[in-house]
């Protein structure tokens, strides 16, 4: 089905659930003012990304009157968002919401968390287990966040398991300056698009801005359609709404045209992994 859809660019405050509780609501507010059928946040949009020594005071149970709150409005719009959730046995997890019809939908859990360079996620976070492609009032969806998308395994996973549709949340640094172009930026635009254009599917990227410890999130959020093309881009370094109608007809086309899933051989892919796990484990 044809749907709209606002990417929420937005600046959260580290440390400050309160303050980006607020922020966020303002973001739904406008976005169903568009008459958009969903909306996306950033990675840790409650929370801010570089918490440390924070996860703990910020983490939130499902339970939570925050993330109840927030299962309430997606009552009249779809809602994609991340935060630190933390569980009975008091791990934490750097998760995602899908919230639907005023229920939870979809919950993620970050399986590839990055320590290298500037990123220590593993110090903090648990690592989620699991990729599952999920039902919604707008088509299946898979949703992934951040580092996620660069392992070329978990977006193939989702599109086998019959997602369209892949959900990106990402707090994505800027880094490096390569001719006119952020080199983060421009990596990132060439996986979205490579990603839509042999997974037949469409991309949703929802990363945020502003500055945490002197380190600088760059945005250009976007949709990128299922031929990786680039349909509507967010601005750069600043807060932005970024609205986008997705149409059933593109999907339709292209998988007509280029038909890589249908001829997809997932009995060989599985045959061959189970080759190179039996090699490696001798």
């Amino acid at each position: 089905m044809d749907f709209t859809v606002v990417l929420a660019q937005i600046k959260p405050k580290l440390g400050c659930v309160a303050d980006n509780m607020v922020l966020v609501e303002e973001q739904i507010k406008k976005a169903l003012s568009a008459k958009a059928d969903l909306v996306l946040f950033p990675e840790l949009a409650l929370t801010g990304y570089f918490l440390k020594d924070l996860v703990p005071e910020v983490a939130l149970r499902l339970d939570s009157p925050e993330i109840q709150r927030l299962v309430k409005l997606s009552g009249d719009i779809s809602i994609a968002i991340g935060f630190v959730e933390v569980t009975d046995d008091y791990r934490f997890f750097n998760s995602a919401l899908f919230l639907e019809e005023g229920a939870i939908r979809h919950l993620h859990r970050k399986v590839y968390l990055p320590t290298y360079g500037l990123f220590d996620e593993q110090r903090y976070l648990a690592r989620g287990q699991h990729f599952r492609a999920f039902d919604t009032k707008l088509g299946r969806i898979g949703l992934l966040i951040c580092e996620d998308m660069w392992h070329l395994s978990a977006s193939y996973i989702l599109a086998m398991d019959g997602a369209t549709t892949l959900i990106c949340l990402s707090s994505s640094p800027g880094r490096g300056v390569g001719g006119e172009s952020l080199d983060s930026a421009t990596a990132w635009q060439q996986l979205t698009s490579t990603t839509a254009m042999f997974l037949n599917c469409r991309v949703l990227y929802c990363n945020r801005v502003g500055f945490e410890d002197g380190i600088n999130f760059w945005g250009g959020s976007e949709f990128v359609s299922p031929s990786g093309e680039s349909i509507v881009r967010g601005n750069i370094f600043v807060e932005d709404l970024v609205t986008a109608t997705v149409d059933e007809g593109s999907l339709r086309r292209e998988r007509i045209f280029s038909p890589m899933l249908r001829d997809e051989n997932l009995f060989v892919t599985m045959q061959e992994l189970r080759r190179i796990e039996r090699e490696r484990g001798r």
